[in-house]
């Protein structure tokens, strides 16, 4: 059995193991190895945004509902040609989940009233240690030097492991042919749409920092949605970091999340 052959074995066993045992198999591919970091595969241009560790914080207290997220969950789906499809197998960057399901590890029986109640944005989290990067068999989904848990489509085999490996359920995969349910024409044409078989998600924006913009629903967002350089002390990030109470989600995992939230 050749060195590739078995490599590619030792991550399918490592997935099926992930499908099968939940968080323990979660936390047997956590480990203390750090994702290989790719080369990145976005042409940067000369004004390109740059940072060693891109990261986001969401202020939650600036949000009176879900209303005031739907401006930035469709200034998303449209800058990726997000499709809409009217059942469980819609396809989500953006989305809206209970204070319950965000943050299980800060649930109480008695937590107070507002945050049980209230909405709050979810995507991928670009984890420092992402366990959806070591069980790709075909490097579709990669680390980029910045920080950025990118995607490339055009290698992805729809093994759905990356889904398996991800604890945050923010991967969604194409069961059906996402271009049925795009407009015609698309809402961005410089940006590719999917085909069926394969997985997707938010990817901060790589193609826009790339031509030194912001991500689409941090512009959106109007304030209320910082992204920095984490490594940078002076950056927005880390001085909202410094000066506010933040949570991650399921840090108990040791994916190190780089989505913060201000609640």
């Amino acid at each position: 059995m050749n060195k590739s052959r078995r490599s590619f074995l030792k991550v399918a066993g490592l997935s099926a193991f992930a499908l099968s045992s939940g968080v323990a198999a979660l936390d047997a591919l956590a480990g203390n190895a750090l994702a290989q970091v790719a080369p990145g595969r976005y042409e940067r241009a000369d004004h390109a945004l740059h940072a060693k560790r891109w990261a986001m914080v969401i202020d939650t207290r600036q949000f009176a509902g879900p209303q005031d997220y739907e401006p930035l969950i469709e200034a998303c789906h449209k800058a990726h040609n997000v499709p809409h499809i009217p059942d469980n197998q819609d396809i989500k960057w953006f989305w809206l989940d209970s204070f319950e399901h965000t943050f299980p590890d800060e649930m109480n029986a008695h937590l107070d009233t507002k945050r049980a109640t209230a909405s709050y944005p979810l995507l991928c989290n670009h984890c420092s240690n992402p366990p959806c990067v070591r069980v790709c068999p075909t490097q579709a989904t990669y680390k980029m030097e910045d920080g950025i848990v990118a995607m490339d489509y055009h290698r992805c085999i729809g093994c759905r492991f990356c889904m398996a490996g991800c604890p945050f359920g923010a991967r969604s995969f194409n069961f059906k042919d996402p271009r049925k349910f795009l407009p015609d024409p698309v809402p961005n044409p410089a940006f590719p749409t999917r085909m069926i078989g394969v997985v997707e998600k938010c990817t901060f924006c790589a193609e826009r920092l790339a031509v030194g913009q912001m991500p689409a629903c941090v512009e959106a967002a109007k304030g209320k949605i910082l992204f920095g350089d984490l490594e940078d002390p002076n950056s927005s990030v880390r001085q909202a970091l410094a000066n506010n109470y933040s949570i991650r989600r399921k840090p108990n995992l040791g994916t190190q999340p780089g989505v913060y939230y201000l609640i």
